[in-house]
């Protein structure tokens, strides 16, 4: 891939948990309940997204 094209996101994601853990300090705490619980939020984002193009 070139400097100026991204990997694929995959179907049911807007923002990877890859690219978000980036932007917190250390997690102090167990990290995959973290990474767990940002998935689920995230895939209902995508799923409003979704409802709101096709009801629209």
């Amino acid at each position: 891939m070139s400097e100026k094209q991204s990997p694929p996101i995959a179907p049911g994601v807007c923002i990877p948990w890859e690219e978000r853990v980036k932007e917190y300090p250390k997690i102090m705490g167990d990290a995959k309940v973290v990474e767990k619980v940002w998935k689920e939020i995230d895939s209902l984002a995508y799923t409003y997204v979704w409802f709101c193009l096709i009801a629209s």
